[in-house]
């Protein structure tokens, strides 16, 4: 019988390690890249999990021969021998002078796109997304998700830092966070259920349970936006705080975690800004303007006459954006106290004018990237609150338990990953920041 011991077999070796193992024979493992045949010589570039490898086969470096049957994207394990070389700028690199090549496997076909170019650069993005599990060999696609890692990862270790707790929250509800009438709408065993529009009611559950928790979660809106910026299934991370003073520490929390975020981008995902051109901006303190006066600023100093004086439309957070930079050198602006109309029944209102609420948006580089605030923590005010916005208590009874049964003082937020990772690499549209899109157009592949 095998023994399993819990050791993880990897007899191969990362480029990164290639300075430890200069003149030595090794393996790595990976897909054939791109073939370039010269004159006595070939480059044979290896696409592995983290790099791609140039190699160099001629018969004079061993006893092996070329097997025709190489072809690109074929699955191989590669031998070889370590060498290195400077470039151009005196700067030693590293290739392996190929001693064998064992095929793990072979593709059935020819790729539909050319993936081994530097970009995807005059491929459609719906003939990107249609090829996704292909596409995303290219080595320009794969870091865009890499560096999202880096996001999701940053926001996970800053908030573990600073005592919350990670949940997972159900994503099958008997009613929606919000209400409205942008759920998807289930049969579930022949009741009608939804999927969930945000973790929101069971993250404040949570905190009469853990204080401070988050979730990096889907989240799923059945709006019939096609633009470039709305998706119908989005990655959303969320957060809730308990014992706080006022909405001001849900901001300065994210403020941490996004300064955490950005430099984790810097130190350790350098590679992937780099072949990204990503702009990572520098965090020190975030500006902060209410609604109402924003609205003022834009009337006033932009001479932009808004349609809707109860929220803002793309080219009013465009044009703030722009004047955050402007004024305070930040891509970053928090606007506070939204309109309590069109708040969610659960945030708290401002008690010098329960026309607005105690909540913000974050705005980066002039999109919406953040939605938060303090929410109601007192049951009758709660049930008040529901009531006059037309929502029935009875229906969030379970929700409600939280507060009939003591809450503390609490706010959180929600921020759009995918959004976040667009407007770091200055995409256009949010779907070449989303791994498998889904809107109301696509729900393939």
């Amino acid at each position: 019988m095998q023994k399993i011991d819990g050791r993880i077999a990897d007899s191969t070796v990362n480029y990164d390690n290639f300075k430890d193992h200069e003149n030595e024979v090794v393996s790595i493992d990976g897909y054939i890249h791109r073939i370039r045949e010269m004159t006595g010589f070939s480059f044979v570039i290896i696409r592995t999990r983290t790099d791609t490898v140039q190699c160099v086969y001629a018969p004079e470096f061993s006893d092996y021969r070329w097997d025709e049957k190489l072809c690109e994207e074929a699955a191989v394990r590669v031998t070889g021998k370590v060498v290195s070389s400077a470039d151009a700028k005196g700067n030693k690199r590293y290739e392996l002078q190929i001693h064998g090549i064992k095929i793990l496997s072979l593709p059935a076909a020819p790729l539909p796109i050319v993936i081994n170019k530097k970009t995807l650069d005059g491929v459609l993005l719906n003939t990107i997304l249609d090829y996704r599990p292909v596409s995303l060999r290219n080595p320009y696609q794969r870091a865009i998700f890499k560096l999202q890692e880096g996001i999701a990862r940053g926001f996970r270790e800053f908030l573990s830092a600073n005592g919350f707790t990670e949940i997972h929250s159900p994503k099958i509800n008997y009613a929606g966070a919000e209400g409205g009438t942008n759920v998807f709408k289930l049969d579930y065993f022949g009741k009608q259920v939804y999927l969930a529009q945000s973790p929101q009611l069971y993250k404040q559950a949570l905190v009469g349970v853990y204080g401070r928790v988050f979730e990096i979660a889907p989240v799923f809106r059945a709006e019939h936006h096609d633009t470039s910026r709305h998706l119908n299934e989005y990655i959303s991370m969320d957060f809730e705080m308990g014992f706080i003073e006022g909405f001001e520490d849900v901001m300065n929390m994210e403020t941490g975690a996004l300064k955490y975020i950005m430099n984790l981008l810097k130190t350790e995902y350098s590679k992937e800004t780099e072949l990204l051109h990503a702009d990572i901006p520098e965090i020190t303190e975030i500006p902060t303007i209410k609604f109402a006066d924003a609205k003022q600023l834009l009337i006033d100093k932009m001479k932009y006459k808004p349609s809707d004086m109860k929220d803002f439309d793309p080219e009013e957070e465009n044009l703030l954006g722009k004047y955050a930079k402007k004024e305070f050198g930040s891509d970053f602006l928090f606007v506070t106290h939204y309109p309590t109309i069109k708040r969610p029944f659960y945030t708290m209102d401002d008690p010098e004018n329960p026309e607005y609420t105690l909540s913000f948006d974050l705005l980066f580089r002039g999109l919406e990237i953040t939605s938060g605030g303090q929410r109601v923590h007192d049951y009758n005010m709660q049930v008040e609150k529901m009531k006059r916005m037309g929502v029935n208590p009875e229906a969030f009874d379970t929700y409600l338990m939280l507060h009939k049964y003591g809450a503390p003082p609490h706010g959180g937020l929600g921020i759009g990953l995918e959004r976040l990772t667009m407007h770091l690499l200055g995409f256009k549209n949010v779907r070449e920041a989303t791994m498998f899109p889904r809107d109301i157009n696509r729900v393939t592949p």
